[in-house]
């Protein structure tokens, strides 16, 4: 079958280990089930693990993609409504509670010990394939897997904000980001967002932001959390925009993970820092409810057709030309 994937890995070139071609289908396993795909979208994990960030080259060649929409192979016995034909989302956290693979085995997300979601045809256990929601296109349904995901455990559970309190978002336009305004805005949060783009702040403003402001302006007033993903850019401004008693959640770090600590204003001013990688398949389920009863529509910047059109996709990723997500169609 035709696959995206990582050939070996290349930290100062990361599109140089990417390839195009083919790699073995799926094989059949207890308790895991096959999807023929039909999108994926591209994440930043992608291009880390190009970057030989959790992939090491002996583990290559190795299928990319850690999330995916598609069309159920076989039925699942058990699991009332999902039949062979069915559009599904997936979960794509495998070993967080023995579904699938041994008790205790490590968490990894597709892509780092199990092929990932960018091919013809990719396999998950079956504990991890939920319906699509009715309301969403095929290709903002590719988008729920990790990004979406990852906003919402940041929000609800790293954050534990809730409706009425204020939350800061680093970076309006990444997928993170983006999909957190969404969420935000929707439960209620009065929602800050930073951009050293224009045009990005007037669009965060168009999806629920009360605020949209250049990075490192100072706010109005201290909100009750911040959604960080940025990493060193913006990470003293997180610091000094929570209140004290606040939480900081942060996802990632595209701008690098050494700023200074600022140690003395977080223990002083009992400020939380939570990490948050994705979220567990509880949280997936709630929040594919939230989006099929809120109707909320994930934002695409862009839908390439093909896997062939790979490079391109990642080419716009790794130089930070989008708002939303950039999504693959097969």
């Amino acid at each position: 079958m035709k696959a995206v994937y990582a050939s070996t890995v290349n930290h100062a070139d990361p599109l140089a280990a990417l390839a195009v071609g083919e790699q073995p289908e799926p094989q059949a396993r207890p308790f895991w089930s096959t999807v023929s795909v039909r999108a994926v979208s591209v994440n930043h994990h992608d291009v880390w693990s190009l970057q030989g960030v959790g992939l090491a080259a002996e583990q290559t060649p190795m299928i990319l993609g850690t999330d995916a929409v598609g069309i159920l192979d076989e039925d699942i016995p058990g699991k009332h409504g999902l039949k062979a034909g069915s559009e599904v989302v997936l979960y794509t956290f495998v070993g967080t509670d023995g579904a699938g693979v041994a008790p205790g085995e490590r968490r990894t997300i597709l892509s780092e010990k199990y092929p990932g979601t960018m091919a013809e045809k990719t396999a998950v256990p079956s504990a991890n394939v939920f319906a699509k929601p009715a309301n969403l296109t095929t290709a903002e349904a590719a988008a729920l897997g990790t990004s979406w995901l990852t906003a919402y455990s940041l929000l609800f559970d790293a954050a534990g904000i809730k409706p009425g309190d204020s939350v800061l978002i680093q970076g309006a336009g990444g997928g993170v980001s983006t999909a957190a305004i969404q969420l935000a805005h929707a439960a209620g949060l009065e929602v800050f967002v930073t951009s050293r783009d224009a045009d990005k702040r007037a669009k965060a403003l168009k999806l629920g932001a009360k605020a949209a402001l250049e990075t490192g302006a100072r706010l109005p007033r201290k909100v009750d959390a911040v959604i960080e993903s940025v990493g060193a850019a913006t990470w003293g401004h997180s610091v000094r925009s929570v209140r004290p008693g606040g939480t900081i959640a942060i996802c990632g770090a595209t701008t690098g993970d050494q700023p200074g600590a600022e140690l003395t204003r977080l223990f002083f001013q009992d400020i939380r820092v939570q990490g948050c990688t994705m979220g567990s398949r509880e949280d997936f389920a709630r929040l594919l409810r939230f989006v099929e009863h809120a109707d909320l529509h994930p934002v695409i910047d862009s839908v390439v057709d093909g896997l062939d059109c790979a490079p391109e996709a990642f080419a716009r990723m790794i130089a930070g030309d989008m708002f939303g997500k950039i999504v693959i169609a097969l």
